[in-house]
């Protein structure tokens, strides 16, 4: 006997994960995924990794095959784009790729539609006459935006190239072009590079881009692209009111991205934060039997509460909750913490938790104060030591860890080192019991008191011992 009708929109992160979840659950449940382009379950992730040629076939990108897909028991449609819910009559308006339009029935529908990419307000970018890539000009989010990407590189064969937006993706693409032996401009509106972390660490970034032979621009905003004949104009003022100009063969736009929530919203769920779909803890919209997840959804930080978060290790959690609960079931997503790393050449930035404006903003009382530091990545005796940059945010009131800033060379292991303070910004520690982690070591890959923990010591020695002496003088 059948189980229940589970439809999914959306062939990534959230939406995949859904389904997976379902059949692994319910191997009778009837599970069908909508997908709009041929590329279900694609790492958009490894996207800058397949333009500089280090992955070097674009099905590499493949969590799965299609082969793999169906062998679950799950039914994909590529090249199918839903276009209206009918909420009342639990049924998906699809149009398939041959332009005919059909209805899937569902007994719990589940939208994950993610995000697209932002289009900033910029002359030539915008309107009837926009630049796109036919020109040389392009956003990229997507695989079809990557294929369009790798056309321009084979068709034009650039020498030279703006990228317009330092945050993760621009700066991977800084590297990916680069490698590729082109010359790259980075044109960054706010004051440093990578915004999510504090200057002074994006300062570290900034200078590694340059050491990679990247122009990088600050304090810059793009006003204009024009193109004449082959080449491609990219006008912008500094914020100190002079002009700066470059004329290149390509343009890349990554200046982040929004919810993509047009069929949500047409239906009638609810929106929140940056416009993204209102959902419980259990991935539940304001439509009945109607799931969200992903980029397209407001996201549970564990220590601001709701907010909006694109992340594909966040799209996962959700979708399996999702894909749970669409089955009848109670499945809770614990949270996020905003943990983020990003490879910069040889060098590698991470974050978690909250920065020190952040946790002042965040209107719980605390009382936010940070320390960095500069411990060695392992002991200075054994060949290859690198300092890492670390700065730890803790309330001073209770001693709570509240977020870690890292930035240090890639041998340095910062990825892992992040997870630990998300581990003890999860299980809500302070930062002074971070030291009684019982972590690993040897003198090539750490030292007695691992660098994390030495950089909360460096926080416990200068905030607690002043708020010691602020309790005396009072």
């Amino acid at each position: 006997m059948p189980g229940r009708k589970i439809v999914a929109i959306g062939g990534s992160d959230a939406g995949i994960s859904a389904a997976l979840r379902a059949r692994e659950l319910d191997p009778t449940a009837e599970v069908t995924v909508v997908v709009a382009d041929a590329y279900p379950n694609f790492s958009i992730c490894g996207i800058p990794y397949y333009v500089s040629g280090e992955v070097t076939h674009w099905t590499n990108l493949a969590h799965r095959t299609a082969e793999d897909l169906a062998a679950t028991g799950m039914r994909v449609l590529t090249d199918t784009r839903a276009t209206a819910i009918d909420v009342p009559g639990q049924s998906l308006a699809v149009t398939g790729p041959d332009g005919n339009d059909f209805s899937l029935d569902y007994d719990a529908l589940i939208v994950g539609t993610g995000a697209v990419s932002a289009r900033p307000p910029i002359s030539g970018l915008t309107g009837p006459d926009a630049l796109g890539p036919k020109d040389g000009v392009h956003l990229l989010h997507s695989m079809g935006d990557t294929f369009e990407v790798m056309d321009s590189i084979t068709i034009r064969d650039p020498k030279t190239a703006v990228i317009i937006g330092a945050g993760y993706i621009g700066l991977e693409m800084a590297e990916g072009l680069t490698t590729r032996g082109i010359a790259v401009t980075q044109i960054e509106a706010l004051p440093e590079v990578l915004p999510t972390v504090d200057p002074e660490l994006g300062a570290l970034v900034h200078a590694e881009l340059e050491r990679g032979g990247v122009e990088v621009v600050t304090g810059t905003t793009v006003s204009s692209i024009g193109r004449d004949g082959h080449a491609l104009t990219v006008t912008a003022a500094t914020s100190a009111g002079e002009s700066l100009s470059r004329t290149v063969d390509l343009v890349l736009v990554v200046v982040g991205v929004r919810p993509d929530v047009s069929l949500a919203a047409d239906a009638g769920a609810q929106l929140g934060d940056k416009g993204a779909i209102v959902v419980d803890a259990g991935m539940r919209t304001s439509l009945p039997n109607v799931f969200a997840a992903g980029d397209c959804v407001v996201t549970h930080h564990r220590l601001l509460g709701s907010t909006w978060l694109p992340l594909g290790t966040t799209a996962h959690k959700q979708g399996r909750v999702a894909g749970e609960n669409a089955l009848g079931g109670d499945a809770v997503f614990a949270g996020s913490l905003g943990t983020q790393v990003v490879k910069v050449f040889d060098l590698v930035a991470a974050r978690t938790g909250l920065r020190e404006h952040e946790a002042h903003d965040a209107g719980t009382g605390w009382i936010p104060v940070s320390t960095t530091s500069t411990p060695d990545d392992h002991k200075a005796y054994y060949p290859g030591a690198t300092p890492i940059s670390i700065r730890i945010t803790g309330d001073t009131a209770t001693g709570r860890l509240l977020g870690a800033q890292l930035v240090g060379r890639r041998s340095a292991e910062i990825s892992k080192r992040v997870d630990t303070y998300a581990a003890a910004l999860f299980h809500e520690m302070t930062v002074d019991a971070v030291s009684e982690l019982d972590l690993s070591y040897t003198p090539p890959l750490g030292s007695p008191w691992d660098a994390v923990q030495m950089a909360t010591q460096a926080w416990v020695r200068e905030h607690q011992l002043d708020a010691q002496r602020r309790t005396v003088t009072v």
